[in-house]
């Protein structure tokens, strides 16, 4: 019902109003869906029943926060988030937007090159334009697959984050190798072979943790379990890489 009200309201404002008057709309709706069967960790909302997406994604219907959301922020609150600390978070979602301006003595910078989401800059993650050892943390969630270029990325990465500064990434991952091939270009190509149209690989979680030692960083994996009062999807990967201080 959420995303009818949203598509017919969208044919009559721009994008930009409709972000804008998003929290809005999503607070009138989820009034219809509060409940005790789960939790939001994102927006702290009390549901009755996740909104489900075809394929079987859990929304919060206040946020509208994914599961991916809801862990990274569960995970950010265990023990990342400090105060005083400069992030670079490239793509967020809304929901996490938001509640990341509303973290006190935090310096956020949310990035996107794309235009489809909302940020504070457009940086180029092969080529962004900052010093070294510019950021304690780095977001770097479900970009990686969509960079042909990915080691300058990686690399990146590691030039700006501080010594001893975490990076935490994810993309989609599958068993086995990497599987890639440049010649596979086409929207059509794409979504077969990688799963979306504008994805250009699937890491293996070795391939990717290869790619990410290589430029130097120290890696952990986290592999994680479903939580559905919490809305977290079930065999979900983490990477946590670190920059050591040498």
């Amino acid at each position: 019902m959420y995303d009818f009200l949203k598509k017919n309201i969208s044919k009559i404002i721009s994008r930009k109003r409709l972000i804008k008057i998003e929290p809005f709309l999503r607070f009138v709706y989820s009034i219809f869906k509060a409940g005790n069967s789960h939790l939001c960790l994102i927006c702290n909302f009390n549901i009755s029943k996740w909104i489900i997406l075809p394929n079987n994604e859990r929304i919060c219907p206040k946020c509208g926060s994914l599961p991916r959301d809801r862990r990274l922020w569960k995970l950010l609150k265990t023990g990342f988030i400090k105060e005083n600390i400069t992030v670079l978070d490239f793509s967020p979602s809304r929901s996490l937007f938001r509640q990341w301006k509303k973290e006190k003595n935090i310096n956020y910078i949310a990035s996107d090159l794309s235009a489809n989401f909302i940020s504070d800059v457009f940086f180029d993650i092969t080529k962004i334009p900052v010093d070294s050892n510019s950021f304690d943390l780095i977001i770097c969630y479900h970009i990686l697959e969509h960079i042909t270029e990915d080691t300058k990325a990686i690399k990146e990465l590691y030039r700006i984050l501080t010594p001893n500064g975490h990076a935490i990434i994810q993309t989609p991952f599958k068993d086995g190798d990497i599987y890639e091939d440049e010649t596979i270009t086409s929207d059509k190509e794409r979504l077969l072979h990688f799963g979306q149209e504008d994805h250009v690989r699937i890491y293996s979680i070795e391939g990717l943790k290869k790619r990410l030692e290589v430029v130097g960083f120290h890696v952990k994996i986290l592999a994680l379990s479903d939580d559905d009062y919490l809305g977290f999807n079930k065999n979900e990967n983490i990477i946590i890489v670190q920059k050591i201080k040498c």
